[in-house]
């Protein structure tokens, strides 16, 4: 079956695990946000944007309709690096219901799956996929720094590797961009992963020699202080929770700010859930907006998300 085919497969269907609900947080400021009741008009779309030759290496691109903010948020869907799409409705729709009004371009990206290509040269894809939104700018009345990169489960760990990998991201003309928030992936240290008790499709991926285990591990990558991160995690999968801790201390390690957010949601719902009202939406958008990325209308803000006194919605190591 090809990658096509998989990706309408999963169309018809999702992953998920086990979870509930969410804590409660502080949110950013909520200038210019639409008043209760409010539908924006359909957004404006350009789909299947072309970054490279293969089929799969496409976005669209989603833009509001009133002022924009400057900002862009890049999606990387998740699927266990076979399956998957830019379309899937627990991608991209409360995130564009609530991010297109604050101003913000979304875009959501496609690439190459197994076995047409390995993770490592998935990473690839994104790194492409960032370079092109990158040379949109100016086209699309954008900075190109402020973009936050975007993924959940395997898209996370893409995300995240390269985050890590300095030399992957600027083969491929990647500049600096705001930060990064990784949507509960369980394969942020890889050779871990690996042996330990790794699932089937994990096995698929990642095979089993250990040296392309290392070079496809965002922990073992990450050799400079990278991007500001956040990294969200199911708080009741355990594997995701040592996963998630092993990168915060990677990053801590080389200087880099990290943000560790763990929720009482499935591994779907991290993903479904972002962008409905509430604390989980509100605590990705304290940090977003910590790295520049607020919405239109709102003050820029400099310093880190605030701790909370209770601990409960943020932890930093």
């Amino acid at each position: 079956m090809n990658p096509l085919m998989n990706r309408r497969l999963m169309l018809m269907g999702g992953l998920s695990l086990s979870g509930l609900a969410v804590m409660g947080c502080a949110g950013p400021a909520q200038a210019d946000r639409p008043p209760p009741g409010h539908r924006e008009p359909p957004p404006r779309m350009e789909r299947d944007l072309p970054y490279g030759k293969h089929p799969d290496q496409r976005l669209d691109a989603y833009f509001p309709r009133g002022p924009r903010s400057g900002a862009v948020i890049v999606l990387v869907h998740g699927g266990g690096w076979r399956i998957g799409d830019k379309a899937l409705r627990s991608v991209v729709d409360n995130k564009l219901e609530r991010w297109l009004p604050q101003g913000h371009v979304v875009v959501s990206v496609n690439y190459r799956l197994l076995p047409d290509a390995d993770p490592l040269e998935q990473a690839r894809d994104v790194a492409r996929a960032m370079a092109f939104v990158q040379g949109q700018a100016r086209h699309w009345e954008v900075d190109a720094d402020r973009i936050v990169l975007m993924g959940h489960s395997a898209g996370a760990h893409l995300a995240a590797l390269v985050t890590a990998d300095r030399q992957l991201a600027g083969a491929h003309g990647v500049r600096p961009w705001a930060g990064t928030v990784s949507l509960d992936s369980a394969a942020l240290d890889v050779p871990a992963l690996m042996q330990g008790r790794p699932l089937r499709l994990h096995r698929e991926a990642f095979g089993d020699d250990p040296h392309y285990w290392r070079q496809v591990s965002p922990v073992h990558q990450l050799d400079t202080r990278p991007q500001p991160m956040m990294l969200v995690y199911a708080a009741r999968r355990e594997e995701s929770r040592d996963q998630n801790q092993r990168m915060a201390r990677a990053v801590q390690k080389e200087g880099g700010r990290v943000v560790l957010q763990a929720v009482e949601l499935s591994h779907r719902e991290i993903n479904a859930e972002l962008g409905r009202p509430g604390p989980y939406t509100e605590a990705v958008e304290a940090f977003m907006a910590s790295v520049g990325v607020h919405p239109r209308g709102a003050p820029p803000a400099s310093a880190p998300p605030p701790r909370q006194p209770s601990g409960h919605w943020q932890s930093r190591l």
